[in-house]
């Protein structure tokens, strides 16, 4: 029995939590061709919860390679599409938005530069990051319920995501890994 302070194993195969994260994709699809609040508040609570739960079954059965790519573009697309449907709805300005998805924006950003550059590196998720991706998640749902919240959310979102961004440098450099 491995010790809980083991990581779990990458391999090739396709795992369960691969199909909970492959799941985010169609949401993200659904939530911008339906129009209806209570049918989005619903493929945001299966997307959220989908999430939650290919995390845990990666950390706890291990994960395949495609799932360890998968999962951040997932989520990208994901939260890219969900805020395309705010920012088309006129509830935020286009910098809010840039703002609310800096993080995202940012990530997607390295990432391409370690492809450019050929130094592929990963760096854990980190606390900063996923305050931000709780942010996001209720932006979208101050969004979904019209609440006078939306902006506010956004605003603190979008500061977290400087600070989590600024943390993902430091750490970067800390380990003298491409930025």
């Amino acid at each position: 029995m491995a010790e809980l302070t083991e990581r779990p194993s990458t391999s090739n195969r396709v795992t369960l939590a691969d199909l909970f994260t492959f799941a985010r994709i169609p949401l993200a699809v659904l939530f911008v061709v339906i129009d209806s609040a209570p049918w989005r508040i619903a493929i945001l609570w299966v997307a959220g919860i989908s999430d939650f739960i290919d995390g845990f079954l990666a950390r706890r059965y291990g994960s395949s390679r495609l799932g360890a790519f998968l999962d951040p573009v997932a989520d990208k697309v994901f939260t890219i599409s969900a805020f395309g449907v705010v920012l088309a709805s006129g509830s935020l300005q286009w910098w809010e938005t840039v703002a609310v998805l800096f993080r995202d924006l940012a990530a997607t950003l390295a990432f391409l530069l370690t492809v450019v550059f050929r130094r592929p590196a990963a760096i854990e998720a980190r606390l900063g990051g996923k305050l931000v991706t709780i942010g996001q998640l209720l932006a979208l749902l101050a969004f979904l319920l019209e609440s006078p919240l939306l902006r506010p959310i956004v605003w603190v979102t979008g500061t977290l995501a400087v600070v989590a961004v600024a943390d993902y440098v430091r750490v970067a450099r800390r380990d003298n890994r491409p930025l």
